[in-house]
């Protein structure tokens, strides 16, 4: 039974992602998202209270989706340096992606960012972890030296939540620097600052 319902709630929320990508989240209707499920309106008020209700948990289920790609880089064998530059790179290009792929999520991505936050709590304590994780590594293995890292990888998880709306609209690299510069600049402002002494304040 809870697999069922499992998976009448995932054709529901993917049947709304559709539609809001296609027809936009103000001109869907829950009767378009029950009607295009076939599922029927007193199924679709079952799970979801409201419009907003569904809206929010397609933008959980896209995240839970980079969430598990996230991981899959955070449990690579690599050094933690590399890691970490690797995870910034993947998850950038893979927000952009999602947000591309769901033309409304995008345009609400930029209109209406408090709404998209409300959404993405919980992939942001997960990320969080997962920065954690990354950052405990790199000073086990005498990479980094860090003197709070829970305080660092919460900034870090702030950080390139800054970067996400100018990395999709193309304003980090407006200057059309290759993708090797790029990431060479990045690295460096990130391992060793913008300091010509590294002290620890």
């Amino acid at each position: 039974m809870a697999v069922s319902v499992s998976k009448t709630r995932d054709v529901l929320v993917d049947v709304a992602r559709q539609l809001f990508a296609r027809m936009g989240f103000h001109n869907t209707t829950m009767n378009d998202i029950a009607q295009a499920s076939q599922k029927g309106r007193r199924t679709l008020y079952t799970y979801f209270k409201n419009k907003d209700d569904v809206f929010d948990a397609v933008v959980e289920a896209e995240l839970d989706k980079l969430v598990d790609s996230l991981t899959e880089i955070a449990a690579r064998q690599l050094p933690a340096d590399k890691k970490l530059i690797t995870y910034i790179y993947m998850r950038l290009h893979a927000v952009k992606a999602i947000v591309f792929r769901n033309g409304t999520l995008r345009a609400s991505f930029f209109r209406d960012i408090w709404r998209v936050e409300k959404a993405r709590k919980k992939f942001d304590l997960r990320e969080t972890e997962i920065l954690r994780n990354i950052l405990n590594d790199g000073v086990n293995e005498g990479l980094f030296r860090i003197t709070d890292v829970d305080m660092t990888a919460n900034i870090l998880h702030h950080a390139l939540k800054g970067l996400e709306v100018p990395y999709i609209r193309g304003h980090i690299n407006r200057w059309g620097r290759s993708r090797t510069i790029e990431r060479q600049n990045v690295m460096n402002i990130i391992f060793n600052g913008i300091k010509v002494n590294h002290d620890v304040y």
